[in-house]
């Protein structure tokens, strides 16, 4: 694979038809000067290998221009009229119509359609029709200046020789357009799925669109950077988004992890969701552990950057467990996302919750206090006076926690929770 990028392209960095520009030119060049040798033998092989050996160093030239200084698009006109010349000479000087030269006409003609950009349909159609009409009408009232073969040998061997050049250069060009095709079809499902999860996409992509859905329990984590408005002020852009995208990568990295959806990341702020798409009924353990992980990459940077005599972030996170709607909203950069009072407890939970504390909710605390160590820490006033208590995690009860710290699990923890024998969402224990 890499050897096919080295000489036509990296498809995350060429487009399809700057790709497919590239394969022509190199495989018509090389056909064409491997033809100088087949033409050798006939009577004009003079003109002939002028012809074969001149389009192929041509065609070299359009592909170095084209591959190495990335100059193609300005070569549509030059590429397709070396062609149609060459196709035009070689039909006057190699057998007019019984030579077969026509039939190069047909891979001309598709590749010109595709390459095709702000050029007119109707003037490259036009072309390609009026071209061998042209010649078939010289052949038929200029017999005398198309140079017939001296023999049928000859023939056979000339028009034999250019049927299996146009059977290679077909199969070459539905090779690689296959391969590309694939490529491109991959970069689209890869970005599709960078945007939806993927049950979401295969039905958006087969039914058009997507049913919103009911989830009875779910994990809301939302977390932010504290003091973010004011480090950020010593940063030029650059290096804020910089910053950020190397830790919004690790959150995402960690999301996967634990098998947490994220919904999206607006500024400083982050949200991820857990038991969906896919429903289970370890969300809230995965969203605590995720919490915990992102706690720790975070407590490391702000180590390394203090090494520097930079100050950095501390993250401030919030986790609530409960009932939620998600869906697909919009038609144009449409979004998939999550509604409900659960969303909008996490949220507030987060934003009132403990700078450089794992915040939860009594909701959360019921389903993971089995194997964490959960604090309390007052309680959360809700629209229609209800109180819900609050916890803070602070790390892996003893009979959990490595012997290095409360805040790594050991490997009894690890076995549970990769088995799925932990304690879970309605099960009870046994």
């Amino acid at each position: 694979m890499k050897w096919i990028y080295f000489f036509l392209g990296d498809p995350r960095k060429h487009s399809l038809e700057h790709r497919l520009f590239n394969t022509v030119s190199l495989v018509t060049a090389i056909l064409n000067l491997v033809v100088v040798l087949g033409v050798i033998p006939l009577e004009n092989s003079l003109v002939l290998v002028a012809l074969n050996f001149g389009s192929g160093i041509l065609m070299f030239a359009m592909y170095y221009l084209s591959r190495v200084k990335s100059i193609y698009f300005s070569l549509y006109w030059p590429f397709h009229l070396t062609i149609l010349f060459y196709l035009s000479a070689m039909w006057l000087y190699s057998g007019g119509s019984s030579g077969g030269n026509h039939y190069y006409l047909i891979p001309a003609f598709v590749i010109a359609l595709f390459l095709i950009r702000n050029q007119n349909v109707f003037i490259v159609s036009s072309i390609y029709i009026l071209l061998p009409v042209t010649l078939y009408l010289v052949e038929f009232f200029h017999h005398e200046w198309v140079t017939s073969y001296g023999n049928d040998s000859e023939l056979y061997l000339d028009a034999g020789g250019k049927f299996i050049f146009i059977q290679i250069l077909i199969g070459i060009m539905v090779f690689i357009l296959r391969r590309n095709l694939n490529v491109e079809r991959k970069k689209s499902e890869t970005l599709l799925l960078n945007i939806l999860p993927e049950p979401i996409a295969v039905e958006l992509k087969k039914e058009g669109r997507v049913i919103p859905r009911s989830y009875e329990f779910t994990s809301v984590l939302f977390c932010d950077m504290a003091g973010f408005t004011k480090i950020a002020e010593k940063m030029n852009a650059e290096e804020l988004v910089y910053e950020l995208d190397t830790i919004f990568r690790e959150f995402d990295r960690l999301c996967k992890e634990y098998r947490l959806e994220k919904i999206k990341s607006i500024g400083d702020s982050y949200m991820a969701v857990g038991g969906i798409p896919n429903q289970n009924r370890t969300n809230a353990v995965d969203s605590v552990l995720c919490g915990l992980s992102f706690q720790s990459y975070m407590a490391e940077q702000k180590q390394v950057q203090s090494l520097r005599g930079r100050d950095f972030w501390e993250i401030r996170l919030g986790i609530h467990s409960g009932p939620l709607v998600a869906g697909v909203v919009g038609t144009d950069k449409f979004v998939y996302d999550v509604w409900g009072d659960t969303v909008k407890t996490a949220s507030r939970l987060e934003s009132s919750g403990v700078v450089g504390e794992l915040n939860i909710s009594f909701q959360v605390y019921e389903e993971v206090k089995s194997y964490f160590d959960c604090e309390p820490r007052g309680s959360l006033s809700l629209k229609g006076g209800t109180n819900i208590p609050l916890y803070l995690v602070k790390g892996f009860l003893p009979e959990f926690a490595d012997v290095q710290s409360s805040k790594i699990p050991n490997d009894l923890f690890k076995r549970l929770y990769e088995s799925g024998a932990l304690f879970t969402h309605n099960d009870e224990i046994e």
